[in-house]
């Protein structure tokens, strides 16, 4: 691994930790976090009381991926946030936390908590 991207992921790791210092889930407000990679976008609702993750979607589960031919990573990632506050209403999850793990809130994580909230879920 090159000396620039071990000091990038060292970088995303201090902000990332910043940010959960200030983000914490409850069972009346769960904490919606959001993981991305260069391919994939991941997302889960974590009651962080107990440690459980309550529900998770990324583009790689099954309802989503039928979806998501020939679409861009942005557009995918909308599915992904409709997917989301549709499986947590069903848990009876309302209202959420949304920590975006120390990336900008910008393109595909944007996308998530949009399409997030036009779905129904609280921020």
């Amino acid at each position: 691994m090159s000396k620039r991207l071990r000091k990038k992921r060292e970088l995303h790791k201090k902000r990332k930790l910043r940010v959960r210092n200030k983000i914490f889930g409850t069972p009346k407000r769960p904490r919606l976090t959001v993981r991305r990679s260069n391919k994939h976008i991941y997302t889960q609702i974590i009651n962080d009381l107990t440690n459980e993750s309550l529900v998770q979607v990324s583009d790689l589960s099954p309802e989503v991926k039928t979806e998501i031919d020939d679409h861009t990573k942005v557009e995918i990632s909308k599915i992904v946030g409709k997917k989301i506050a549709e499986k947590a209403q069903k848990k009876g999850v309302e209202k959420v936390v949304f920590d975006r793990a120390g990336y900008q809130y910008h393109g595909r994580v944007k996308a998530v908590a949009e399409a997030a909230r036009e779905a129904g879920l609280e921020f």
